[in-house]
């Protein structure tokens, strides 16, 4: 996933670190922080005008990839925003996004509005006090009934990313006994939006209510017997990013660990030069190397649409969310005292792992996952021989 296949693919790269760096560095990320903002709208905008948005959408619809490969384009664009654990709507709007082209009738405004930056939108796939779950149909309580006009719909959701930020929410609900999607403006009567607090310094949340919300026909994305894979490869393009976050955040911050060890002496030796420490240092390389391609793989495969994508997704969420909180909590132990002050940035990186661990889907959530696909692939080729 780190690699970079092209001349082009590495001015991409290297043009999201350097707007980064110059526009979101760690002290932005704490003012931000300090004064309650999730991120700056502006900001956002020019993030969009870069490409940011258009990855997953295809040039008939005003979008395009640098490489050609959407899917792969973005995750090194994740990796990038791990590596300064950037603010910013990029999950929740490609996330939507990867919805829209998949059945884009009546949605080409929405599109082109989130391509340009001049709105943001977020998949409100959480229902309250239920665990992610692939939307399946008896998880989920919100209802749309059909109407002379359209749809009501009526509901709550919540762990929605940037809720209040959103100008329109793409919302799954049961229609008729099958799931369906709804585009929703979040200005529309009948929606309450409420702030929900978060571990992250930047990532905000809200908890969503809609009260006899109207919508009309064209707020439908995909028909009855599409919308369940139109929601996988929206589930899969939320775990990819995940995955290419942390492994962006575990770069940064092994990076940063390392440098310590060499940088601080103890008895007049740099600490680097302690056995033990070697040792501890070289688990943690090798399980970033395993992070790094497990995640490509899951990568490799969303972006081929490969049959193994819904297998892959679960291996790479298990093991990158369940190695990576240890191994920020080993640079924590290895920075000793300052390591867990409010002054080191440690803790802005320990959040946003923390925040991703629990978020579609725990690692234990994605064994059993990949425990299911794999029994489930299993019976099928014991069937076909």
């Amino acid at each position: 996933m780190t690699d970079v296949a092209n001349p082009e693919q590495m001015l991409f790269t290297s043009t999201a670190q350097a707007f980064l760096e110059k526009e979101v560095p760690l002290d932005r990320v704490r003012q931000l922080h300090a004064d309650g903002i999730a991120f700056d709208a502006e900001w956002w905008q020019r993030a969009a005008e870069l490409g940011w948005a258009s990855l997953l959408v295809p040039e008939e619809l005003g979008g395009g990839s640098v490489s050609g490969d959407g899917v792969a384009d973005l995750a090194l664009l994740a990796e990038q925003a791990g590596r300064s654990v950037a603010p910013g709507p990029l999950h929740p709007v490609s996330v939507v996004l990867a919805a829209l082209v998949e059945a884009p009738d009546g949605h080409d405004e929405t599109i082109e509005a989130l391509v340009s930056g001049e709105l943001v939108a977020s998949w409100a796939a959480y229902e309250p006090r239920q665990p992610f779950s692939a939307l399946r149909g008896d998880s989920v309580q919100t209802t749309a009934t059909r109407t002379a006009s359209g749809f009501r719909l009526d509901g709550t959701k919540d762990r929605v990313e940037a809720g209040e930020q959103s100008g329109v929410l793409l919302v799954p609900a049961m229609c008729d006994g099958r799931l369906r999607q709804f585009v929703v403006p979040t200005d529309s009567p009948g929606v309450t939006v409420t702030p929900q607090a978060s571990v992250d310094m930047v990532k905000q949340y809200a908890r969503v209510q809609f009260d006899g919300v109207e919508v009309g026909e064209a707020a439908v994305v995909g028909s009855a017997d599409a919308t369940q894979a139109i929601v996988e490869r929206q589930r899969q393009i939320a775990l990819v990013l995940q995955c290419a976050e942390i492994v962006g955040i575990l770069d940064a911050v092994l990076t940063m660990t390392n440098q310590w060890l060499f940088d601080r002496h103890s008895f007049g030796r740099p600490l680097a030069s302690y056995q033990a420490l070697k040792h501890r240092a070289a688990d943690m390389k090798m399980w970033f190397e395993a992070c790094r391609a497990t995640t490509a793989g899951a990568v490799a495969a969303v972006g081929g649409r490969s049959p193994d994508a819904e297998l892959l997704v679960s291996v790479a969420k298990a093991y990158v969310a369940e190695r990576a909180p240890v191994m920020l909590q080993d640079c924590v132990q290895l920075h000793g005292g300052i390591g867990v002050t409010w002054e080191h940035d440690l803790h802005l990186y320990l959040r946003r792992v923390a925040l991703y661990r629990a978020m579609f889907g725990s690692p234990e959530d994605h064994h059993r996952a990949v425990y299911a696909v794999s029994r489930r692939n299993r019976a099928v080729e014991e069937v076909g021989a």
